[in-house]
């Protein structure tokens, strides 16, 4: 049997190692190096690397069953400035770890080795290391570059980790679990000129202003009550300075939702309102939206499976089925759409920094909960033996 506590070692200065040296999405080099370097190590089948770009695929066998089974983890880091002063904290400028994703890494790892040195199971594991989740691109990428064709599984697990839950909890839910991400830019165009003469000219701040209220309205006022949605303005940008008012105002947010049909809704107002309001002030408007996140959407007998599994291994004190869908998105759900799988929820800390804070630090009490889900999972579903598995 392994050593559970040297292996929480392991996972803790491999996470800190990951965390001192963040890379950003598909510039993942010395983090792909560094996962490809254990498994190695850990005497997989297969360790394949550049896999849609920086990603890595390791194979492990056992038995002789054909069904295959994936986890997966993300590498990747976000351009923000570290402001925490922990000891292993971000050693490159304007990148950190604010996500979590050290951890994602360290504890797919330690289920590696985990899985690699005992075992237990019947079939193959395909471990998965994608690049560029933070974006949206990482896991189309890895399809794109045939991963399925070239690494074929049955179904697939995923696990982040959640502030404001405490370490010991998992969460998840069937069905729709996170929340797709549209993508907006509103660009409007009209003449600029001196502050002290807006009537020379036809600027754009008081329009693009007018345009920022609106849109708050399309979910309150445009979408059923029962549905769930989110449209953000998250800047307004302009061309003028102190004395000049602008002749160009860009609006740029985002908008989250559960279905494709109130996603579509929800462009045709924005457009709708976007043309209106340039209209009625007699200028130029020119709108981009795109959709780069698809929503997450637990197969719901593997959920029940993920659920069963997660407390067979004693590392959580809480196991439950979330009441509610998140409006946060992941890069996850692109899996989802050709093979089915789950993805679960782990505490961080009730007292943890929100993700995509300066001062966040994925919380080192969570990694063994997390290698144990994952080679919970495996377990349950290639097991030994003669429990049949459906679906």
């Amino acid at each position: 049997m392994i050593d559970l506590q040297a292996l929480v070692r392991q996972m803790v200065a491999w996470r800190h190692d990951l965390h001192r040296n963040p890379e950003f999405g598909f510039e993942e080099q010395r983090t792909a190096a560094f996962v490809a370097h254990r498994l190695r190590e850990f005497g997989l089948d297969d360790v394949a690397e550049g896999i849609g770009g920086t990603g890595v695929v390791g194979t492990l066998t056992r038995g002789t069953s054909g069904r295959a089974i994936a986890l997966r983890a993300d590498m990747d880091a976000l351009r923000i400035q570290e402001q925490g002063q922990v000891g292993h904290r971000s050693t490159v400028p304007g990148l950190m770890h604010a996500c979590g994703h050290d951890g994602h890494t360290a504890m797919l790892l330690g289920a590696a080795k985990m899985l690699a040195e005992e075992g237990g199971f019947d079939g193959t594991v395909r471990f998965v290391f994608q690049p560029a989740e933070e974006w949206g691109k990482g896991a189309l990428a890895m399809l794109d570059d045939g991963l399925l064709e070239r690494f074929p599984f049955d179904e697939i697990y995923g696990i982040h980790n959640m502030p404001g839950f405490p370490v010991g909890e998992l969460r998840t839910r069937a069905g729709p679990i996170m929340s797709a991400e549209d993508l907006f830019e509103i660009a409007l165009r009209g003449t600029g000129g001196h502050a002290a003469r807006p009537h020379a000219g036809n600027e754009t701040l008081v329009a693009a202003c007018a345009l920022v209220t609106s849109l708050q309205t399309i979910v309150s006022r445009r979408l059923d009550p029962t549905e769930t949605a989110v449209l953000s303005v998250t800047e307004l940008i302009t061309d003028g300075t102190r004395n000049a008012l602008p002749g160009l105002s860009r609006v740029v947010g985002d908008a989250r939702s559960f279905k494709p049909e109130v996603s579509a809704m929800i462009e045709q107002q924005l457009r709708a309102m976007a043309l209106g309001i340039a209209r009625a002030h007699n200028m130029d408007v020119d709108v981009k939206y795109s959709r780069e996140f698809v929503p997450v959407i637990n197969d719901a007998q593997l959920t029940e499976e993920a659920l069963a599994a997660a407390r067979t291994t004693g590392e959580f004190e809480t196991v439950m089925v979330a009441d509610f869908p998140i409006t946060a998105s992941e890069d996850f759900a692109q899996f989802l759409q050709h093979v089915p799988g789950c993805f679960v929820f782990i505490g961080n800390g009730e007292r943890s920094a929100p993700l995509h804070n300066p001062v966040y630090d994925f919380n080192d009490t969570a990694l063994p909960g997390g290698a144990a889900f994952h080679a919970a999972i495996v377990r349950h579903r290639l097991p030994q033996g003669e429990r049949s598995i459906s679906g």
